[in-house]
């Protein structure tokens, strides 16, 4: 695999830019550390050469405390450039985190409906959770560590140059091995992170509510238990690889560069019996100890840059979510429209869309008016556009021909805020938060007052069951809201759009999945929310729609026919044709 381009590497560099200030404090800190550390060994070796030897106790003393300072002040440097270094890795994680959620948030509709969910939620967790060591200490390490190398080398060239080189010549060697240690690191990570990934997902997707019902019904826990076994197998095989990856080498150089201090010894030693010394005792001392200081830091060093080799497979990972394109965007310049003036009328301007280059046309040419305060129905067969065509009026997808338009502004040239205040969604799949009655409801209206919360329940006739519930407005109701019937939590959904209060509604069959008494409940909140509003029903039983202003019926993206019920009845046509495929409703004149 090729090393990462400079490219790559600048971007990294260019997320601790906010905190170079606080970086470059935490530079001179390790530099200071590093250059008072040095001292250690230079006034050891004037306590062996000189103060002892010759019983100059006063130099003893003021070095001995040397020694000591030195050792109080490199603590206190190591403390705090720890302290700065976390908080700002800490935040640049936050920084990614909250990048990548604000990226995700901008993506389609579709992006999501090809995407599994726990392979979103690892790249937050999983893939920025790797990275903590990298940007709270990696980068620290780095610095303090080179920078001490880089001291320690240029005071071992001070001791003496000849016992440097034969300590250094090594090093070239070392350097190489780390580099290959790396690369089989990164390739290892890359694999463990799309297997934690995958793991994600099926922890999404099995143990969800419904994916217990399902495998519990269906008899499938056996086979869904063998599966994450296995997926967990393969992990851990990857997680021992990456433990191990290069462990060997990484040990040879630890061994030699260990060994150096004695290589030092031996190589004095023999010059010394050869009657050719080359250095004093307290030199020599002073020279291994530098290297023994020496050892720590270059061990480190060279570990460092393995690890950071292997999490350019997160950043990668991370940078894929970050350079996505949405299909959707905000205008640069939006046109305003305040939801106090939006009046309502909705137009689909020879609207044509497919989901992609190379599909079939989902709507063609589709062209009407919904005047404002007035009702569509929107009816046909599974697959004929209905619930896409809703979904433009909110934005949720864009038309790939043609336009869509509130009040005669393209709704591409409106902001997202403008949008989602003038057009609210009721679907057919009611999602509940695990919060509270009240806080599922505040969702519309952050500062909703509770009266508002009641007159919106008791709008959609959900206000005497949730007063009947044992902590009222803040009871749970669950994950997804299992706690509530399908009708009752089509009415929450109904009280929270009520409580938004939007000009236009689009409603996504949204009682299609319920049994006819509580249809009728939920049809008579809906009554009460399209009051006075513009709303555009996808009916797929079409009891629910007979006393609409318009129908129209979709086959195969094309509209085929409009009109009132009572018309299209006449007609005796496509929409005949499905009302009497209706089981709830039977044909009326």
């Amino acid at each position: 695999m090729a090393t990462q381009s400079p490219p790559e590497l600048r971007r990294i560099l260019r997320l601790f830019r906010p905190y170079r200030a606080r970086l470059l404090l935490v530079a001179a800190l390790v530099a200071l550390s590093s250059i008072v550390s040095l001292a250690s060994p230079f006034l050891l070796r004037e306590i062996l050469d000189d103060a002892l030897p010759h019983g100059r106790t006063g130099l003893l003393t003021v070095m001995a405390a040397g020694m000591i300072a030195v050792v109080v002040l490199t603590s206190v440097f190591s403390v705090s450039q720890t302290y700065i270094s976390t908080a700002v890795g800490q935040r640049v994680m936050h920084d990614l985190r909250a990048a990548v959620y604000a990226r995700l948030q901008s993506m389609p509709l579709a992006f999501f409906t090809a995407t599994r969910t726990g392979e979103v939620q690892s790249r937050i967790a999983n893939d920025i959770g790797g990275m903590q060591s990298t940007v709270t200490t990696t980068a620290t390490s780095l610095v303090s560590n080179f920078t001490s190398v880089t001291a320690a080398v240029i005071a071992m060239f001070a001791l003496d140059w000849r016992l440097a080189l034969v300590s250094l010549v090594m090093l070239p060697f070392f350097v190489w091995i780390s580099r290959r240690v790396g690369d089989e690191r990164r390739r290892i990570t890359a694999a463990r992170q799309r297997k934690l990934a995958s793991m994600s997902a099926i922890v999404e997707e099995s143990l969800s509510v419904s994916g217990i019902l399902l495998g519990r019904t269906m008899g499938r826990a056996p086979a869904l238990i063998d599966g994450f076994a296995s997926e967990s197998r393969e992990l851990v095989d990857l997680e021992v690889r990456a433990s191990m990856a290069g462990r060997w080498r990484q040990s040879t150089i630890q061994i030699v560069m260990a060994a150096m201090p004695a290589v030092i010894y031996w190589v004095a030693g023999f010059a010394s019996a050869s009657g050719h010394s080359l250095v004093s005792i307290g030199t020599l001392v002073a020279f291994t100890t530098l290297q023994t200081s020496l050892l720590r830091p270059a061990v480190q060093l060279l570990s460092t840059g393995v690890d950071m080799q292997s999490s350019m497979a997160l950043f990668g990972r991370i940078f894929e979510y970050l350079d996505l394109r949405s299909d959707i965007e905000e205008p640069e310049r939006p046109v305003p429209m305040p939801r106090s003036e939006v009046a309502g009328e909705v137009r689909f301007e020879h609207v044509g869309f497919a989901y992609d280059a190379q599909d079939r046309q989902v709507l063609d040419d589709v062209d009407l008016t919904v005047p404002a305060g007035t009702s569509l129905a929107i009816v046909g067969e599974t697959g004929s556009g209905k619930t896409t065509l809703g979904y433009l009026v909110a934005r949720l997808y864009d038309a790939s021909s043609g336009r869509v338009a509130v009040d005669g502004v393209d709704v591409r040239e409106l902001s997202f805020a403008d949008l989602s205040a003038s057009v609210g969604v009721v679907s057919q799949e009611t999602y509940l938060f695990h919060a509270s009655v009240a806080d599922n409801l505040r969702f519309a209206k952050p500062d909703a007052t509770q009266e508002e919360l009641i007159a919106a329940a008791r709008a959609a006739q959900i206000h005497d069951h949730i007063a009947s519930l044992p902590d009222g407005y803040d009871t749970l109701v669950g994950e997804r809201g299992y706690r509530f019937s399908g009708g009752e939590k089509q009415r929450l959904a109904v009280a929270r759009a009520i409580l938004r209060n939007p000009p236009i509604m689009v409603l996504d069959e949204a009682t299609s999945a319920l049994d006819t008494r509580t249809e009728r409940e939920v049809q008579a909140a809906i009554d009460a929310l399209s009051a006075g509003r513009t709303t555009i029903t996808i009916a797929h039983r079409l009891s629910t729609i007979r006393d609409a202003d318009q129908i129209v019926v979709l086959d195969a993206g094309h509209v085929v026919e409009r009109g009132t019920h009572r018309e299209l009845l006449e007609r005796n046509g496509f929409y005949a044709d499905l009302l009497s495929r209706d089981a709830v409703l039977e044909p009326v004149a």
